[in-house]
């Protein structure tokens, strides 16, 4: 894919043809400083207030800059990789890569004070992006490193818990998760609109033998169904659940698909939490075959190809994509001591934002 200039026109070379770029297009994108803020890359004007059949009088191109002069006068000098990178219509971070329990590496960086200006905070979401986990090892054990890590990213995103979530056992929970009781691979909060994107869980004292870190690639295990288990798998992308959550002072609901795909059949996000979700009244034959195939969806979860168990230090931080990663724990003993675990959200133009800025900061580009 590249640009190329011809009597007065703008092409975007493709393999099997030439697509012509709209002489418009290209001069609601000028950025002389009359138009564009330097500090914001905001317009100064309104382009629907302009003439749309503005004409191309001039254009020349070298390897790395498009000049174009157009017929309203607007003179203008773009960056042939931005175009193209516009052009494709994909995100740099969309390179994900599918994986199981032969994962050889589990992801992970050591915490740097002030890393998140950094290269290195490049390299851990790009992480995030491709594994859809990532663990910073070796932060500060304080109450409040969490939510002040958390903001540094993005902006934490207060739910009925307040801004964070304390993950330990304790009398009379309004969730499992404040148990000791094991967890199987499920996604935060399906219940909630929207569902949360990004989970961060803090580790800040582990002293129990059992209590083991469980995290699944449901993207991997729904690909994997996919392909083995097709007319299961189509079920689970075209049913809607209703997921609810109650305690005495909030009753949260939300429906959705187990697997959502998006415009081409790609999955987009996993649903995953058996004990709050309700299945839809349904005629039988097709209810049976949805609950076989949720069945199956949650073995493959909890199987051994696709299960990574690990156990959480105190300053391990774990980032997970609450759309595409499950995660589970197994049971412990409470009475062996203390395991103390914090959480908050964040959302995913967050962790979008700072890439952005760090690939603007640094002139960097995704790594393949």
């Amino acid at each position: 894919m590249r640009i190329q200039v011809a009597k007065k026109k703008v092409y975007l070379k493709l393999p099997k043809k030439n697509l012509e770029i709209h002489p418009f297009w290209l001069r609601e994108r000028a950025k002389n400083k009359s138009l564009i803020d330097k500090n914001t890359d905001q317009r100064l004007y309104d382009p629907s207030d302009l003439n749309h059949k503005v004409r191309i009088k001039k254009t020349s191109i070298n390897k790395n800059s498009l000049n174009v002069e157009f017929s309203d006068g607007v003179k203008s000098n773009y960056k042939v990789r931005e175009l193209i990178y516009e052009l494709k219509e994909k995100k740099p971070y969309e390179k994900i890569l599918l994986w199981d329990s032969r994962l050889k590496k589990i992801p992970f960086v050591r915490y740097q004070k002030g890393m998140l200006e950094k290269r290195i905070a490049y390299n851990f979401l790009q992480d995030f992006y491709r594994y859809g986990f990532v663990i910073l090892k070796k932060t500060p054990t304080k109450e409040d490193f969490l939510i002040n890590f958390g903001n540094l990213i993005g902006v934490v995103r207060p739910t009925n818990w307040g801004k964070y979530f304390t993950v330990k056992s304790m009398p009379n929970p309004n969730d499992l998760a404040y148990t000791s009781l094991p967890l199987k691979a499920h996604t935060d909060n399906p219940y909630r609109k929207p569902v949360p994107c990004v989970q961060l869980l803090h580790c800040i004292e582990n002293e129990v033998k059992g209590g083991f870190s469980t995290i699944v690639d449901g993207f991997a295990v729904a690909d994997y169904m996919r392909k083995k288990y097709k007319d299961l798998f189509k079920i689970l992308t075209k049913t809607k659940v209703r997921f609810k959550f109650i305690d005495k002072n909030i009753i949260l609901e939300n429906w959705g698909e187990l697997i959502e795909l998006g415009k081409k059949g790609e999955v987009i996000q996993i649903r995953h939490s058996s004990r709050l979700d309700y299945v839809p009244i349904l005629e039988k034959r097709k209810l049976e075959k949805f609950y076989k195939a949720r069945k199956l969806f949650s073995s493959i979860c909890e199987s051994k190809k696709f299960v990574i168990k690990f156990k959480m230090s105190p300053g391990d931080l774990i980032i997970f994509d609450n759309h595409r990663t499950l995660h589970g724990r197994t049971e412990f003993n409470a009475n062996e001591g203390k395991r103390h675990l914090k959480g908050c959200y964040i959302d995913h133009d967050s962790t979008e934002g700072k890439l952005r800025h760090l690939e603007r900061k640094f002139g960097l580009k995704w790594k393949k």
